[in-house]
């Protein structure tokens, strides 16, 4: 189970994320005004399990806006069916993020008393009674999802309403959202309702739509939580080609085997010929 986010209809009106809090108990974190967005909440972290990003696009220098002739050596912004660009030249894209609930999660691989799990449904959740607090899965997410509160040290993330989907609800989230632009259910039904979607998008001209995380074979082995965009995944703040932080780790343990293998053998014969010569 999990979630498709489909950014294009996100109206950006956060009820996800007060529908999130009140659901889990998340503890309030405070207002982050950045005096740069209409974004309160900043990111995702220990007490931020949803977070609606506000990403304004302006107008850059020498670009026009669709509808105005350009001028030489002027360039027109591409059109946008979603999310057009106004007068000034600017306009809105908005984002709920959430954890991705990783096919392949270094989070969990890296946790040395077994609180993070993978559960029937195929999330991944945080034990909060087993947790130390050691913060090895915070630097092993390749997107920053988790963190450690600062009153108790233990990990938190979204757990996709573990208890929730245990009694046949849809997440808070899901439920909340007006637009559903957050949906829930079957990975691999999302998926093919996520491809249908992106094909009426670009057959309508909203070019720049695009899926992000739905691919089986990408560095994390898909996401159980996956978005479409309407434009390029760092422009939301999101890593291009995440791979999972342990995958290479079997590969470099056997070279560190080999080359202690080797210094072993290295310091017997000096031995071996130590011994000889006297």
């Amino acid at each position: 189970m999990g979630f498709f986010t489909d950014t294009s209809v996100c109206i950006g009106c956060k009820a996800c994320e007060v529908a999130c809090k009140e659901w889990n108990h998340v503890p309030e974190d405070g207002l982050n005004l950045l005096g740069m967005s209409y974004d309160n909440t900043g990111g995702l972290g220990a007490s931020t399990w949803r977070h609606v990003a506000f990403i304004e696009q302006i107008k850059r220098p020498g670009d026009v806006v669709p509808g105005r002739e350009a001028d030489a050596g002027e360039s027109v912004l591409t059109e946008s069916v979603l999310g057009e660009f106004s007068a000034d030249g600017s306009r809105w894209l908005m984002s709920s993020n959430v954890c991705k609930h990783c096919t392949e999660s270094a989070c969990l691989d890296v946790c040395p008393t077994g609180a993070l799990m993978r559960t029937e449904f195929g999330t991944v959740v945080v034990q909060e009674d087993v947790c130390n607090g050691c913060g090895y899965c915070v630097p092993a997410c390749p997107f920053g999802v988790i963190d450690r509160r600062e009153d108790d040290g233990r990990a938190w993330k979204c757990t996709l309403c573990y208890d929730r989907i245990g009694d046949g609800l849809e997440p808070a989230c899901a439920k909340a959202c007006p637009t559903q632009s957050i949906q829930f259910g079957p990975v691999d039904e999302l998926r093919e309702r996520a491809q249908q979607r992106v094909g009426e998008l670009q057959a309508a001209g909203e070019t720049g739509a695009r899926l992000y995380l739905e691919d089986p074979d990408d560095g994390i082995g898909g996401g159980g939580a996956f978005f479409l965009l309407l434009d390029k995944p760092e422009v939301y703040g999101l890593p291009p080609d995440p791979v999972d932080t342990t995958r290479d780790l079997p590969r470099m343990w056997r070279h560190v085997a080999t080359a202690a293998g080797a210094l072993l053998l290295g310091g017997l014969a000096a031995a071996v010929s130590g011994r000889r010569g006297s």
